[in-house]
């Protein structure tokens, strides 16, 4: 099991860090570990996350059909 912190998860997702720690309080994004004050990703949840999100057109997108960037 690979961990990732906050700035490698962004990375790999291709995000700034921030979006992240705003999508943590909101609970949104993939889902993260506490260990002591640290946050820390499992590299396998957050790639079946990215996975979770794509989409197959436009109209599915827009139409709610998939769970637009909430934890998986």
């Amino acid at each position: 099991m690979k961990l990732l912190n906050n700035a490698e998860t962004a990375e790999l997702l291709g995000l700034k860090p921030n979006t992240l720690e705003i999508w943590r309080i909101q609970g949104r994004g993939p889902v993260f570990r506490k260990i002591g004050r640290a946050v820390r990703y499992v590299e396998a949840d957050v790639l079946a996350w990215l996975d979770a999100q794509a989409c197959n057109s436009t109209s599915e997108y827009d139409s709610g059909q998939r769970r637009h960037l909430t934890t998986a």
